[in-house]
């Protein structure tokens, strides 16, 4: 049965990464736009279609065969605690900071400072955080399921970047380059490079309160999302 196989577990992920890329990254997506009848409406099926294989990734992965392919060591282990709380706060920074990069954000940049708070240190702050905890989780959990879910998360997260930014460059059009110039998929890049000033004041310390308070709910739950206490 492919339901508890790792051949289950590719599948799922195939379903969600690959119609990520195949149906918000390529001509296709125009083509399902006009299909659906509209923008709304495509991505109303989108977000049905993307709900439902996350489902099948989590089922797939909690049944999925454990088959180790290195040792689980208590210094693996420590690298999610240590990288959680910056990815913690790029969540919550990403999602609560205008962004134009995000669905429906043409409108960020025609405002004064089209590139607030987080959006200096990286235009894709919520991808970042995704990033974060999917390659601390793959190197703190050695075994095939989880290479393959963590991994996967990860090549979405990142190679979703390039995709997005080519989307609302197109539909921006010359509006593109000022953000563009002004911020960087890289983080901090746009800072090092000059292009780019930081003000801690300006991501919101609310913003890095709520981050690290996402960090300790997750912390507390872990045991109940994972099945295992983060400290053993």
């Amino acid at each position: 049965m492919l339901m508890g196989s790792i051949t289950g577990l590719v599948l799922a992920l195939a379903a969600f990464v690959g119609g990520h890329f195949l149906f918000a990254g390529t001509p296709l997506r125009k083509t399902m736009v006009d299909l659906v009848g509209g923008e709304p409406r495509f991505r109303l099926v989108f977000s049905l279609f993307s709900a439902v294989t996350l489902i099948w990734v989590v089922m797939a992965f909690g049944r999925a065969p454990f088959q180790p392919l290195w040792a689980d060591t208590a210094l693996l282990r420590l690298v999610p605690v240590l990288v959680m709380p910056f990815a913690c706060i790029l969540l919550v920074a990403g999602l609560s900071t205008p962004n134009t990069t995000a669905v429906g954000g043409e409108r960020v940049a025609d405002l004064p400072d089209p590139v607030p708070g987080v959006m200096k240190i990286t235009r894709h702050p919520f991808l970042w955080g995704v990033a974060l905890w999917a390659l601390s989780h793959l190197l703190a959990n050695g075994d095939m399921a989880s290479v393959l879910l963590f991994g996967g998360m990860a090549a979405l997260a990142l190679g979703g970047m390039a995709s997005i930014d080519a989307k609302v460059a197109r539909r921006l059009g010359a509006a593109w380059g000022p953000i563009a110039m002004r911020s960087s998929a890289v983080p901090f890049a746009a800072i090092i490079g000059g292009r780019a000033k930081l003000s801690f004041a300006d991501i919101g310390w609310a913003r890095v309160a709520g981050g690290i308070a996402l960090y300790v709910a997750l912390l507390l739950a872990h045991p109940w999302i994972s099945g295992k206490p983060v400290f053993l």
